[in-house]
């Protein structure tokens, strides 16, 4: 399943999960509601299609990479309590409530919200002390001693182990508990996407010529060389940046983002042919309606790069 499709089934759960009768309980009963397990490679968008569906369900969103926290901000702290048990007293550990908890009790109150997603995200790739912690979010939605507020939909994501040598791989009963979708790059799914968000169009450009270099992973003698759809657009931001700046774009800066050696150096030499072609042809002017002399038959004469270029450039500046 590609993100776009992933969205689309997601929005609809968190539709479902929501929805009430006429007494003003939930249609499906909370203890129902699989959580939500994304399987996917990293930088392909499961953060912000969550962001997305939030936005556009209008609740609220909680969102914690589990690996940047320790099982003490997970769990809560534990501290000594005394209780009296047939009539003796014994101390006793309880817990302070998790970090993650009381941020969505803090969310409530200063947003007004009372439903949203909480989304946690590498959640299989966490350290032998918390793993277990995960196991028992999963099955039972609770860190610690703390429930899950109600109205707050558990949806998760991790990457295959391909992608990441800390992954611990979940039981026969923790994926009985949840809703699995695992998730594929996608270039077609990208285009859509960066249609929206006003991708540079030398990447689409680019991706149209050379579809097998939009998500790469590769082990060599040098470790992981990697491209993959957060990278493309993230380059695509700073080139906007450095070309409203008058700042060269070069094999070296195009490298810091797309992260393989070979397709860094692909791309640098087709941005440099791009920038010739948007010279040549002169861009502005013919959106202008003012057209040289000679294009129309330079375009009949030229390659299907040189044409492909010419219809990004044409549309990019639209």
């Amino acid at each position: 399943m590609n993100i776009k499709k992933a969205k689309e089934d997601i929005k609809n759960t968190v539709r479902a999960y929501l929805d009430k009768d006429e007494f003003g309980q939930y249609r499906i009963p909370e203890v129902r509601q699989r959580p939500i397990l994304l399987m996917g490679p990293p930088g392909i968008g499961k953060t912000q299609i969550m962001q997305q569906i939030a936005r556009e369900c209008g609740i609220g969103l909680i969102a914690y990479t589990i690996t940047h926290h320790t099982r003490q901000s997970a769990v809560g702290l534990p501290f000594i309590k005394e209780e009296v048990f047939e009539g003796k007293t014994h101390s006793v550990t309880e817990y302070t409530m998790s970090e993650i908890i009381s941020s969505i009790y803090r969310y409530m109150e200063e947003s007004g919200k009372r439903e949203g997603i909480l989304f946690i995200d590498e959640i299989n790739c966490v350290s032998e002390t918390l793993a277990p912690t995960m196991l028992q979010f999963l099955q039972c939605k609770t860190f610690g001693n703390q429930a899950v507020p109600k109205g707050w939909i558990i949806t998760a994501a991790g990457n295959p182990p391909e992608y990441n040598k800390s992954v611990r791989d979940f039981d026969f009963v923790t994926l009985d508990r949840v809703r699995k979708i695992n998730i594929e790059a996608d270039l077609e799914a990208f285009r859509s996407y960066a249609r929206t968000r006003h991708i540079h169009p030398f990447i689409l450009s680019y991706l149209e010529l050379r579809p097998q270099n939009f998500y790469r992973t590769e082990n060599d003698v040098d470790g992981m060389q990697f491209v993959t759809a957060r990278g493309w657009e993230d380059l695509s931001y700073l080139i906007y940046s450095y070309e409203k700046l008058s700042i060269p774009v070069d094999e070296d800066v195009i490298h810091q983002f797309l992260q393989h050696e070979d397709i860094a150096k692909d791309v640098a030499a087709y941005y440099d042919l791009y920038q010739k072609y948007r010279d040549e042809y002169d861009i502005s002017r013919i959106l202008a309606g003012q057209v040289k002399s000679g294009v129309f038959e330079r375009l009949f004469r030229a390659s299907f790069d040189e044409r492909l270029s010419c219809v990004e450039l044409l549309t990019g500046g639209l």
